[in-house]
C-alpha cells in the first residue's frame, strides 16, 4: 500500500470504541441481520450469491427499498458469507446455515469484531475496484462494433491504484505536519498518486489523468463509506456534467474544493488500513506499543517520531511507573558512546520534562556523570531546586556537541538547528577553538555539520578546520 518501510505512529482508539463503531457500520450490520435470517429455505447459487428470487425478501430484512435495494442486499449476502458469518452446506443443493463467526459478534471480545470487520473490508475493497458494469459495457461498445472489444481494465492495476491513493491518505493522516483527522480534497489526494514530484507545473495530459482518477475515486469512497473506512463528501454532480461538456481538463477551483470531493480517514478507517499494511510486512508502528517496554526501547523507538507522537508515546510510558523509578530507568537507558545515543539522551531529557519534582533524586545522582551531568544540571535548574553545582567548561562543550548531534539526527538539515549553528558562533567567539577538543565521538560529525550549515563563509571555514583537528585528534 505504501513504499515506505517505515510510517509515523498512528494514534488509535480503543478496541472496545473499535468494535463498536464496526458493529453500527450498515456494511457488516445487514451482513449479521442476513445471516441471522438465513434458514433452511433460503437459496444460493453456484457462486455462494442469493439467487434472485430471494433478493426481494432479503432486501425487505434489511428494510431496504429503490433501485439499488437488491445490489445491497446481494453486497450484504457476500460480506456474510466473505466473513464466516454464514456458512454454504451444500454447494450443489444450495442451502446455508449460520456460520461459526456469528456468535463471536455479539459474545465474543472486541477483537473478535474487528477481525470480522477486517474481512468484511476485503470484501468490500474488492468490489471497490471492479468499475460499475454499465461503464464497462459502454467502454465495449466504444471500442469495438457490436460491442466485442476489451474492456479496458485490468484488475491488479485498479486494485494497485486504490491501495496507493489509501497509503497516501494514511500517510497523510499520520504525519506530524498533515491534516490530521481533517478532510483531504480529492484533487490533492488523486494528484499525489499521479502528477510526478518533480513535475512543476502539470501539463494538460496529466491534469485530464487526475480528472479521470477523481472520477474513479468517486464512485469508489462512495463505495467504502458503507464499511466505515472513511467519511466522503462526494464531487458535486454539477461539476461531474461540466466536466463531460468540456473539451480540455480545467483547473481546480481553489475558491471552494469541498466540491470536488473531500475525503477522510475514520477511526475505524485508520486500524484497517494499518492492520492491512502490517500484513503487507511494513512497519506501521502505533502509539502506545512501547507503553509495557524498558526505558532502552522507549528511548530507541521513538527516535524517529515526531515531537507530537513522542511526548503522546512518553506519556503513556511514564504513565505505568512510580516517577523516580523511571528517572533512573531512562538516565540509565540514555548513556554511551555509539551513534544513537545523543539521540536517545535528547528523548530522555524530553521524557523526563514530563517528570515532577519527584524525581530529583535520581538526577541529583548522575551529576558526576560525564555524559548526563550537563543534562541533570538543565533539568534541576529548570525545576527550581537549590545547590545545583555550576557546569565545568568541558561540560558545557560536552553537551553543546551531544545537543547538536542529536538535532542533527533527528530533524537533519532543519530550520531549528540553522538557527542553533548560528547563535552558538554569534555568542562564543572562539567556540570552534575550543570545540575541536570536546572528547565526544560525534564532535568532528558535528563541525563538518556546521561548516555545511553556516551562512557565513568565514565562519564556515573555521568550522571544517575545527572539525579537521577533531578528526586528526580521534585519530582518523
Amino acid at each position: 500500500m505504501s513504499d515506505s518501510s517505515s510510517l509515523p505512529p498512528v494514534r488509535l482508539s480503543s478496541e472496545a470504541e473499535l468494535a463498536r463503531d464496526a458493529l453500527a457500520t450498515p456494511v457488516l450490520s445487514r451482513a449479521v441481520r442476513l445471516a441471522r435470517w438465513a434458514g433452511p429455505a433460503t437459496r444460493v447459487d453456484a457462486g455462494g450469491g442469493l439467487v434472485d428470487e430471494q433478493l426481494p425478501a432479503a432486501a425487505g430484512e434489511l428494510g431496504l427499498d429503490g433501485d439499488d435495494a437488491a445490489a445491497l442486499a446481494s453486497e450484504a449476502w457476500r460480506v456474510a458469507v466473505d466473513t464466516g458469518l454464514v456458512e454454504i452446506l451444500d454447494e450443489e443443493a444450495g442451502t446455508v446455515t449460520s456460520g461459526g463467526q456469528l456468535a463471536p459478534l455479539t459474545g465474543g471480545s472486541p477483537h473478535d469484531v474487528l477481525a470480522v470487520w477486517l474481512g468484511a473490508l476485503e470484501t468490500v475493497l474488492s468490489d471497490a475496484s471492479v468499475p460499475d458494469l454499465d461503464d464497462l459495457i459502454a467502454a465495449m461498445d466504444e471500442g469495438g462494433e457490436g460491442g466485442t472489444s476489451t474492456p479496458d481494465w485490468d484488475p491488479e492495476s485498479e486494485s494497485a491504484f486504490l491501495d496507493g491513493v489509501l497509503g497516501n491518505l494514511y500517510l497523510l493522516t499520520v504525519s506530524e505536519d498533515g491534516p490530521g483527522a481533517a478532510p483531504v480534497p480529492l484533487p490533492a489526494l488523486a494528484a499525489s498518486v499521479i502528477v510526478p514530484g518533480d513535475m512543476a507545473e502539470p501539463t494538460n495530459d496529466v491534469l485530464e489523468q487526475v480528472s479521470d482518477a477523481m472520477m474513479r475515486l468517486d464512485d469508489q469512497f462512495r463505495t467504502l463509506e458503507p464499511v466505515g473506512l472513511v467519511e466522503y463528501q462526494p464531487v458535486d454532480e454539477a461539476l461531474m456534467a461540466e466536466a463531460d461538456d468540456a473539451e480540455e481538463p480545467a483547473a481546480v477551483d481553489d475558491t471552494d474544493v469541498s466540491r470536488y470531493g473531500m475525503v477522510r480517514l475514520t477511526p475505524l478507517g485508520l486500524y484497517g488500513l494499518r492492520a492491512r499494511l502490517l500484513e503487507a510486512g511494513i512497519e506501521a508502528p502505533a502509539v502506545g506499543e512501547l507503553a509495557d517496554k524498558g526505558a532502552d526501547a522507549l528511548l530507541d523507538g521513538t527516535a524517529t517520531f515526531g515531537p507530537r507522537a513522542a511526548q503522546a508515546e512518553t506519556e503513556q510510558w511514564l504513565a505505568r511507573r512510580e516517577p523516580l523509578a523511571a528517572a533512573r530507568e531512562l538516565l540509565a537507558a540514555a548513556r554511551g558512546a555509539d551513534p544513537g545515543a545523543p539521540l536517545r539522551r535528547l528523548r530522555c531529557q524530553q521524557a523526563l520534562s514530563l517528570v515532577g519534582i519527584e524525581a530529583e533524586p535520581a538526577l541529583r545522582e548522575v551529576l558526576d556523570d560525564p555524559e548526563l551531568g550537563g543534562l541533570a544540571r538543565v533539568w534541576l535548574t529548570e525545576h527550581g531546586c537549590a545547590d545545583v553545582p555550576a557546569p565545568s567548561e568541558a561540560m558545557v562543550f560536552w553537551l553543546t556537541v551531544d545537543t547538536l548531534a542529536a538535532q542533527l539526527a533527528a530533524e537533519g538539515n532543519s530550520e531549528e538547528l540553522h538557527a542553533l549553528v548560528e547563535g552558538l558562533a554569534e555568542q562564543h567567539s572562539g567556540f570552534f577553538a575550543a570545540a575541536w577538543r570536546v572528547d565526544h565521538p560525534a564532535t568532528a560529525d558535528v563541525l563538518e555539520a556546521m561548516g555545511r550549515i553556516h551562512p557565513d563563509k568565514r565562519i564556515a571555514k573555521e568550522a571544517r578546520k575545527a572539525a579537521f583537528k577533531a578528526r586528526s585528534q580521534q585519530g582518523g
